[in-house]
């Protein structure tokens, strides 16, 4: 028992003096406690467990921690670095009861990077029979120079998108106005309820719904719908009812409408899905973007950036003191190279039918003209369109939504120039070959089974190259691709810039030899050489490729952007002997050969014609898409490729003669 009391004694004595040992607690160790949990985010501990008698006295724990997190949360504070300097020369803080420091605090907001210095002071107090150093705070820890009762605004400056202008500065997308018409509905009679739905083209109940919402109030102004200017009349028939009102509010206004609808594209707000994966770029459910078109291209340059101020409402006082500010950077304007009142033109002839259009400058590579057939009204798109005018667009089997001209499509008989090109440039055609080709069938021979190239006109039978250009030869082709073999016509294909990116900054499908890149059998190699077999191309690229026929081999990148750099893209793709000889057999086409009707009084209009038949099938009908490639060699600054769909009851690539020479009669 004696040597149980003892042991105790000896342990009690050994605790005691273990504790005398012990270092007390310094105010630096206990501030950087603190500033680690406040890098953490950790408020509720930093209150409870540092936070001095007078803090808890002025400061309810919910305020403090609910406070920071609010804040936080509501500026979007990200990457918080608090630190502190410690003395110097070491100090006896067993003589002190206060201890003071200097601060940086540091963080990034959504108006910018808030950084400021502070003086933190820590007091000396017992708790629990503890003694310890406890944190001095006050809200301007929070925010600087923000004191209790003060509220905390964000204030945010919108960016002005910049506008798309063609070359000669004429609108295409603008910011423009816009009228909203809406209801008071203290004072709107439920009897005209029918009569507006029908003047706005919506149903009672979508009325209904909007003045439904949970923030409406009696007196409150209710939108509806909003409405061109050019609407005006509308406009003032609607506010004859009761309770209605109209005001003109900002809107994206789209000057050339359906002719520039594919290319300008529209604004619009984000899905919850795009808002999730661009809200991290300063998106907001309210933001408005580009969706389509030209508008989401280059959306990043037009965009702009938000102004945002962080500022302080002092208490009792008008007074406002700005925390943190973002200058607002309005969106860049930017110029096109595309010509407006061409396009409007262009599109005129083709609107009714569905196809595409590209014209482009062969010694420029200028895009002049990038049009699809048939469009939409970007307008009503940016204003709000119906579910029934959506559905109507999105069910009409002439696919008014679809983008064309960046397709690929089979380029038919257009592909003849481009299979001529690279036979002459390889050496293997010779152009004055004369080919005997009796009758409308021809087979290599028997190893082909029933299948047969199948040419339009027989009309002769000794055919050279001016003659099979002329009158769109499938034999005369078919044979100069076999002749030529499977890897010259590839390799002659990859130089005219088949199977690689098109480049531009407006993106364009690439085109393709075959769906493989390949070419195995004789008789795909025949068929590609005519433009059938599994060559696909764009409108784009067949411009662009006629284009360096045309400008003596060298084939420029297409470009839209104005202020983009001119580059050469593929480079003596022919001789200029043979190129010269190529222009004047593409003018004989008009002159002598089969697009007889492009003939256009005052210009010297020459290209190539092309038909391209979609069947499952040799032997079995389909569609057919009718191409012609043209320019006017009086003045040789536009090629224009045109393609439209379903020409086979309209008179196959005859047709898009036609509607091309409509165009060039017009455009003067």
């Amino acid at each position: 028992m004696i040597k149980k009391i003892m042991l105790l004694c000896t342990f009690v004595a050994i605790s005691l003096l273990f504790a005398g040992c012990q270092e007390k607690a310094q105010p630096d160790d206990r501030l950087q406690e603190y500033v680690d949990l406040w890098n953490k985010g950790k408020f509720d501990k930093m209150f409870s467990d540092y936070a001095n008698s007078s803090t808890k006295e002025t400061f309810k724990k919910d305020d403090f921690v609910t406070r920071y997190k609010d804040i936080y949360k509501d500026l979007e504070v990200k990457d918080v670095k608090v630190s502190f300097k410690k003395p110097d020369k070491e100090v006896e803080w067993d003589k002190k009861s206060k201890a003071e420091f200097p601060m940086t605090i540091s963080y990034n907001t959504l108006a910018g990077e808030v950084s400021y210095k502070k003086d933190v002071t820590l007091t000396k107090e017992k708790k629990d029979d503890d003694e310890n150093w406890f944190v001095d705070w006050d809200p301007s820890f929070i925010l600087p120079e923000m004191e209790k009762g003060d509220k905390v605004g964000v204030e945010s400056i919108s960016a002005k998108r910049g506008e798309i202008l063609d070359r000669n500065q004429q609108p295409l997308a603008v910011n423009g106005e816009a009228f909203e018409l809406g209801i008071v509905p203290k004072e709107f009679n439920e009897n005209d309820l029918s009569k507006l739905s029908s003047l706005l083209d919506l149903s009672p109940e979508q009325i209904k719904s909007k003045l439904d919402a949970s923030w409406v109030k009696p007196d409150y102004f209710v939108p509806i719908k909003k409405i061109a200017l050019k609407e005006r009349p509308l406009a003032l028939e609607v506010i004859e009812l009761d309770g209605l009102y109209s005001k003109r509010v900002p809107a994206r206004e789209y000057p050339y409408g359906e002719a520039t609808a594919h290319l300008t594209g529209y604004i619009g707000k984000l899905t919850a899905e795009k808002l999730e994966k661009l809200k991290d770029k300063g998106y907001t459910a309210q933001s408005l973007m580009g969706l389509s078109g030209a508008e989401e291209v280059y959306e990043d340059e037009l965009r702009g950036k938000d102004g945002q101020r962080i500022y302080l409402k002092k208490q009792d006082s008008e007074d406002t003191v700005t925390v943190a500010e973002q200058p607002v950077e309005d969106g860049k304007n930017i110029t096109l190279t595309i010509d407006a009142e061409m396009q409007k033109k262009i599109y005129a002839q083709m609107k009714d039918e569905a196809g595409t259009a590209a014209a482009v400058n062969p010694q420029t590579g200028e895009a002049l003209a990038l049009v699809s057939t048939p469009a939409y009204d970007p307008n009503e798109f940016v204003l709000g369109m119906s579910a029934e005018k959506y559905k109507k667009l999105a069910d009409d089997p002439k696919k008014p939504l679809r983008n064309r001209f960046p397709l690929t499509y089979s380029p038919g008989s257009t592909m003849k120039g481009i299979t001529a090109s690279v036979g002459l440039k390889s050496g293997k055609l010779d152009p004055k070959k004369i080919y005997d080709i009796p009758g409308k069938k021809w087979q290599k021979d028997e190893s082909w089974g029933n299948y047969k190239v199948v040419r339009v006109f027989d009309n002769e039978s000794k055919v050279d190259l001016e003659s099979a250009l002329k009158f769109s030869d499938n034999i005369y082709f078919a044979r100069v691709g076999l002749d030529m073999g499977a890897e010259t016509f590839i390799a002659g294909l990859k130089d005219f810039g088949f199977g690689e990116e098109i480049p531009m900054s407006y993106p364009i499908y690439k085109s393709q030899v075959s769906n493989d890149g390949k070419i195995s059998k004789e008789v795909q190699l025949a068929d590609s050489a005519f433009g059938q077999g599994e060559v696909l191309m764009s409108i784009v690229h067949i411009a662009s490729a006629y284009g360096g026929i045309i400008n003596d081999g060298t084939m420029m990148e297409p470009k839209l952007l104005k202020d983009e750099e001119q580059k050469v893209w593929k480079k003596d793709l022919l001789s200029k002997e043979q190129a010269d000889m190529m222009k004047t057999n593409f003018r004989k086409v008009v002159t002598e050969g089969i697009a007889g009707k492009a003939s256009v009084e005052g210009k010297a209009i020459a290209g190539k014609t092309g038909t391209a038949e979609i069947k499952s099938e040799q032997g079995t009908t389909g569609t057919e898409n009718g191409v012609f490639v043209s320019y006017d060699q009086n003045d040789p600054s536009m090629v224009l490729a045109m393609l439209l769909e379903d020409v086979q009851d309209a008179g196959g690539s005859t047709h898009t003669v036609q509607v091309t020479k409509k165009f060039y009669d017009s455009w003067k």
